[in-house]
């Protein structure tokens, strides 16, 4: 029987279960008591108006508070003009990537490279990351020239990934096209003043956007950054606004621990992190949602893995998952918080057809049964198994996968991530551990003023090498 739908002024609803138990109850094994997380109500309450009021100051780093409201034209008047290709090759790593393919991936047919045009009705897209040689020539051997637009992300301009991949793809792009055809086929995505990509873009005059200077990478999903690419494919960017307003908006009238979920889940990460449970499962039953667990790996681990401290963010995908790490999360260490996101049936479903072979009779119980509603009995059976060990379980339901609700989905996270930083009295937008990994790079690469940080680290490799075995 399909499930009942919620009402389409819903955006998602989160249940707490073996994470936390009421005060009336006898108690739970695995659960937190609410005299664990009610200490954290004041704490929350200024948190979050510290959050707000900083947005609205311009602080750095507290800008994605504001996203949902900015004026996006730029962003649309570019992405019509990008529809037109046939490819667009999107060169970024971390928050410059993550998001557009958790935007995709969520929101786009499956597949999406594979279909032919007439399906689409929109470019092809390629995302140049890491710094693989096989991958750029990967791409670049897929694509035509002249066809394709190129988007460059780096609030910096000095990201060695981004900009090693970027001068790869220009160079070919000048030599099949020359410079003045090459630039017309790139779009720049960086801070309003600073940085290297800024001149150069004023250089060349090329197309570019403004990625806000108190909007920092792995927040910036709903900025140029997420939304050009997405729009341009034909995903609606007002909608993901709206959604992330509409979120804004209702934690913003929830003044309680009891009744603002963002406020629950942070103190809950907090509670459970203290209580030995340092890691946090995400697990989606859904393969639209798989790269949204990569990308709120990102924004939880980098986030607030510092100072000793914060839960290692850990990935996974309903049903596949059940047949490669259940065993572990039911019976192995109670390490972990685990969240189940699930949604409604969708309008695609296949009902499982019968069969009259005899070895196939076994199989009875699946014949005219619904895909759907097996994926969705999996993802009670996973969270009934979790919780009959003891271990908590945190469920998030969305009636279904719309930009609206995905827009809302990413606004939680964000706040939840920020008011889980302001408990554990770190900065959830820096990243200073990421940054001593870049200065080793530029000094290993022969970056001017870095020669120091060459030398430290050969000296740190060199005791990392004490013992070496061949085979």
């Amino acid at each position: 029987m399909p499930e009942k739908r919620n009402s389409a002024s819903d955006l998602f609803t989160i249940s707490f279960g073996m994470a936390v138990s009421d005060p009336s109850s006898a108690g739970m094994s695995g659960a937190a008591e609410w005299t664990d997380v009610a200490p954290f109500e004041e704490i929350l309450r200024a948190g979050s108006l510290r959050l707000s009021e900083g947005a609205s100051r311009g602080e750095e780093g507290l800008g994605w508070k504001t996203l949902p409201w900015k004026n996006i034209d730029p962003v649309e008047e570019t992405a019509r003009w990008l529809s037109e290709f046939g490819s667009i090759v999107q060169i970024g790593i971390g928050g410059s990537a993550l998001g557009n393919q958790m935007l995709h991936g969520a929101l786009l047919p499956p597949y999406w490279n594979e279909l032919p045009r007439s399906k689409r009705d929109a470019p092809r897209f390629f995302l140049s990351d890491n710094v693989d040689p096989r991958d750029n020539h990967g791409v670049w051997n897929l694509i035509e020239a002249e066809k394709t637009a190129f988007v460059v992300i780096s609030k910096s301009g000095s990201t060695a990934e981004t900009m090693a991949n970027f001068l790869f793809f220009w160079d070919r792009l000048k030599v099949e096209l020359g410079p003045k055809r090459a630039a017309e086929r790139v779009v720049v995505i960086t801070d309003e003043k600073q940085g290297a990509l800024r001149p150069f873009a004023e250089e060349i005059g090329c197309r570019s956007l403004v990625l806000p200077s108190d909007v920092g990478g792995r927040f910036s999903v709903l900025s140029p950054v997420g939304l050009l690419s997405a729009s341009a494919l034909g995903i609606s960017a007002p909608k993901l606004l709206q959604g992330a307003a509409e979120l804004e908006e209702k934690l913003s009238s929830r003044t309680t621990l009891q009744t603002n979920p963002a406020w629950l889940l942070a103190a809950l990460s907090v509670v459970h992190y203290r209580k030995g449970r340092n890691m946090t499962v995400m697990m989606p039953y859904e393969d639209a949602l798989d790269r949204f667990s990569e990308w709120y790996a990102q924004l939880w681990g980098e986030s607030l893995g510092k100072n000793g401290s914060g839960s290692t963010p850990v990935k996974a995908l309903g049903a596949i998952d059940q047949h490669s790490q259940i065993q572990l999360y039911t019976d192995g260490p109670d390490d972990k918080l685990f969240t189940v996101i699930s949604t409604s049936d969708g309008e695609e479903d296949i009902i499982i057809p019968e069969t009259e072979e005899k070895s196939l009779m076994g199989l009875s119980y699946l014949f005219g049964q619904s895909m759907n509603s097996l994926r969705r009995y999996e993802a009670l059976s996973t969270m009934a198994a979790l919780a009959k060990t003891g271990k908590p379980v945190i469920s998030l339901k969305l009636p279904e996968i719309d930009p609206r609700r995905l827009g809302a989905l990413i606004q939680f996270y964000e706040n939840v991530t920020a008011l889980t930083g302001y408990i554990l009295d770190v900065n959830p937008f820096d990243q200073p551990g990421v940054e001593q990994g870049k200065n080793y790079t530029y000094g290993l690469m022969g970056r001017p003023n870095y020669s120091s940080q060459a030398l430290e680290v050969t000296e740190l490799a060199e005791e990392l090498s004490l013992q070496q075995i061949t085979l």
